[in-house]
């Protein structure tokens, strides 16, 4: 499984935020992509980024997570 989180913070600068979503062209599925979440909170607790918004589908699976990079 790829890290997703971590992919996309690497890329960020900081203070500014993104979009972490599931890219079907590199295999993502929803059901694979619930995992990001605990990731995402994983580096919210170690203050590397601020979660602002988690989308979710009609059926609660997580589609999109909005983070900021503090660090």
């Amino acid at each position: 499984m790829r890290d997703i989180a971590k992919e996309v913070y690497e890329k960020m600068k900081v203070g500014s935020s993104a979009w972490i979503k599931p890219v079907a062209a590199k295999g993502d599925t929803l059901p694979s992509f619930q995992a990001v979440h605990d990731q995402v909170r994983q580096m919210a607790e170690d203050g590397l980024i601020h979660v602002s918004t988690v989308k979710r589908q009609a059926d609660g699976l997580i589609d999109a997570i909005r983070i900021q990079r503090l660090t």
